[in-house]
Parts: C-alpha cells; sequence; structure tokens
C-alpha cells in the first residue's frame, strides 16, 4: 500500500504537479481531500515558521503526514519587504495592489536586487525537515508580460532580460524558486 502524504494546499494545479512526481511513491492529498477547511494562521517571523506552522497543524490535527510551503518576494531596497507579508503586502490580498505598491516604494531606487524564496516543511515520521530554494533577480522598472501570478510581471531573473510573467509556464518551472525546494524535497522523498 503506498503511503499517503498531504500537501497542505488548496492550489490543484501545484497538488496535481507533485502528484506526477512522486505517483509511483506517495498518495499525494491536498487540504480538501481531508476536509480540513480551517485558515491554517501563519504567524511566524520567517517563511520556515510559517511553512513549518501548517505542516505540523495538519499532522497534529489529522494524524497524517504533511508538507507545506511558504513563499514570498525579498527586495534589498525595501530591507527585505514584502518578505512573509508578500501575499498582503498592500493590506489585501490582491496581486495588482501588491504589485503596484512595491512599484511605488522602489521609485528612485538604485539598487533593485531582488529574490524569491520558498520554504518546504516536510513532518515524516515524526521529524521536521526544511527544503528552500532561491532565485536572484532584480525589480522592474514597470510590469511585463501576461502569464504567472502575483509579483512574476515585476521580477527578472538574474541571466535573463525578460520577467517571470513574460516566460513560458515550462521555462519558468525549471528555474523557479519553487521548483528549487520541490526537487529538493522530491529527492528526499525518493530516498526515504
Amino acid at each position: 500500500m503506498i503511503p499517503k502524504l498531504v500537501f497542505a494546499s488548496n492550489n490543484e494545479h501545484k497538488t496535481s504537479e507533485i502528484k506526477s512526481l512522486l505517483k509511483d511513491k506517495y498518495e499525494i492529498l491536498n487540504l480538501k481531500d481531508i476536509n480540513c477547511t480551517t485558515d491554517i494562521p501563519e504567524t511566524g517571523n520567517t517563511f520556515a515558521e510559517n511553512a513549518t506552522l501548517k505542516s505540523s497543524f495538519v499532522t497534529q490535527n489529522y494524524q497524517i503526514d504533511c508538507f507545506a510551503d511558504d513563499s514570498g518576494l525579498e527586495i534589498e531596497a525595501l530591507n527585505l519587504a514584502p518578505g512573509i507579508y508578500s501575499a498582503r503586502y498592500a493590506g489585501t490580498r490582491n496581486d495588482l495592489d501588491n504589485l503596484n505598491l512595491v512599484l511605488k516604494n522602489m521609485q528612485g531606487k538604485t539598487n533593485r536586487q531582488a529574490r524569491f524564496k520558498t520554504v518546504i516543511s516536510l513532518q515524516l515520521n515524526g521529524k521536521n525537515y526544511l527544503f528552500e530554494g532561491k532565485i536572484e533577480g532584480k525589480i522592474a522598472e514597470k510590469a511585463t508580460g501576461k502569464d504567472g501570478f502575483g509579483y512574476d510581471p515585476i521580477f527578472i531573473p538574474d541571466g535573463y532580460s525578460i520577467s517571470f510573467a513574460e516566460m513560458s509556464k515550462t521555462q519558468k518551472n525549471k528555474i523557479s524558486h519553487r521548483a528549487l525546494a520541490v526537487q529538493q524535497l522530491i529527492s528526499f522523498l525518493n530516498g526515504v
């Protein structure tokens, strides 16, 4: 019997991507599959703390191994803001509001260095494991591209002249912070 592993997410796209990568080793479930409708609080001060809060919540309340991620954008000129507040930087959970506030706060800044970071917390057999992916880049002067979400239209990864939102999904998924963290998770799970 294949062991079950919960991904503490309601994002069907992210869940199906992980399912395809681990299909022979684990049965991947999401929060909906285990009837978890709780809005799990993210009260940590780091991506690692927030990811661990989510994975621990599921493991403790549903008695099943779990992994969760937390991601965000860190901009050097803004003292690493929006950071853990990336999804609600403008006070709402609206991607366009958040993006526009970053562009406003970056006006006149010459240091445009930034990074996207993802941390995955895995609760497995009573232990917590952390996996981190990050990609360095810079903040563009204006939004470009129609694909992606969040800050993708203003983030240009190092070595590229286009934003994440101008890349194909395949291209972005090969180099993104989330992809790097997920690759570490998959390698670990395939070796267990």
